[in-house]
């Protein structure tokens, strides 16, 4: 039997269940012929006949890493991976060096990490993390001074590190309150900060600059513990920082240091390199540090609008239609 289609993931195809729900699963199936098996990187070698004719492959997370070796012989006819989730930097290469194209639904999962970030930069503008705590310790007089002595969320400065899909989002979300939005990413030119609307800066004026600060770095070697204690130590008395980002951006025992040099600065971390933290790491334990566990992006019922996006994509690639969610491997310079 021809198969032209197969599902790559984890053996159990938990994520894979989530992501592509029943109604888009349909819909696939109405379109392609899918091999039953889930494809993982346990048993790829054992359906090697099957994969012989497959042209699409549709993965989310716990896609397989294939080396360029494994992908010519085991997928000779493949032309497309269709990926509905975020970054695609830890598979995607060997595809590329094979010559067959990748879609990924990173602009799609960027959707909901605007939308928690800029949540919690409305937040953070009104003193509300480290305000909730002093309630609970200081009581109702304390906990109010502390919220009125913040800006609040008409005006003021906010500093985007990272203009990519996340942080053009943030742009957008966050522009109705008339924000000074001040942008810190070498990738991104004069005329485009003009067209956004916001203003090119440094890394050390925004963190002078900037009551909130939000990390949208690209993924790559040069970002990898770019934000050090000598930015953090520049941090306003009430300054906040959010990463939704990468861990790794993130020399950590800086942001603790001036995390206690100054109590009343905030850190909302999202993500934290390792991660989770390793047991007993004072991140834990600090009043003004706050952590979640790696919750931006998609999630719930959130998860089926990037397989069907991947979906519709597949649709626009088989008939030859104007596509919006490829990668090519200059974009990995740039993505997450």
């Amino acid at each position: 039997m021809m198969f032209n289609a197969v599902f790559a993931g984890e053996k159990d195809g938990y994520q894979l269940k989530r992501v592509y729900n029943a109604k888009t699963r349909e819909k696939l199936d109405s379109k392609l012929n899918f091999l039953d098996s889930i494809i993982t990187y346990g048993n790829f070698k054992t359906h090697k006949k099957d994969l012989e004719s497959v042209e699409y492959l549709f993965s989310t997370w716990g896609m397989p890493c294939f080396d360029e070796k494994e992908i010519k012989e085991y997928f000779p006819a493949l032309r497309a991976v269709f990926y509905a989730a975020g970054s695609v930097q830890g598979f995607a290469r060997p595809f590329f060096e094979c010559g067959i194209r990748v879609f990924c639904a990173a602009a799609i999962n960027a959707i909901p990490v605007a939308e928690f970030t800029s949540a919690q930069i409305l937040l953070a503008n009104k003193g509300y993390y480290q305000g909730i705590v002093k309630y609970k310790s200081k009581g109702w007089q304390a906990a109010n001074e502390y919220c009125n002595s913040f800006p609040g969320n008409y005006g003021g400065k906010i500093g985007i590190l990272g203009a990519g899909r996340i942080g053009k989002e943030v742009i957008k979300l966050i522009k109705p309150y008339h924000y000074q939005i001040y942008v810190f990413d070498p990738f991104l030119s004069k005329e485009e900060a003009d067209i956004l609307g916001v203003k090119l800066m440094d890394l050390t004026e925004i963190f002078k600059e900037c009551p909130v600060i939000t990390n949208h770095l690209a993924n790559n070697s040069d970002t990898v513990g770019i934000l050090d204690y000598k930015l953090f130590s520049m941090m306003k008395d009430n300054g906040t920082f959010i990463n939704t980002g990468r861990g790794a951006q993130v020399v950590e025992a800086g942001l603790i240091q001036a995390m206690k040099e100054k109590p009343n600065r905030t850190a909302l971390l999202d993500v934290t390199f390792p991660e989770p933290p390793i047991a007993f790491d004072e991140l834990y334990s600090m009043d003004n540090v706050f952590l979640s566990p790696h919750i931006a992006g998609s999630s719930g019922d959130e998860v089926e609008r990037m397989g069907n996006c991947m979906y519709e994509e597949f649709l626009a690639f088989s008939e030859a239609r104007n596509l919006q969610y490829e990668v090519t491997v200059t974009m990995l310079e740039t993505m997450a």
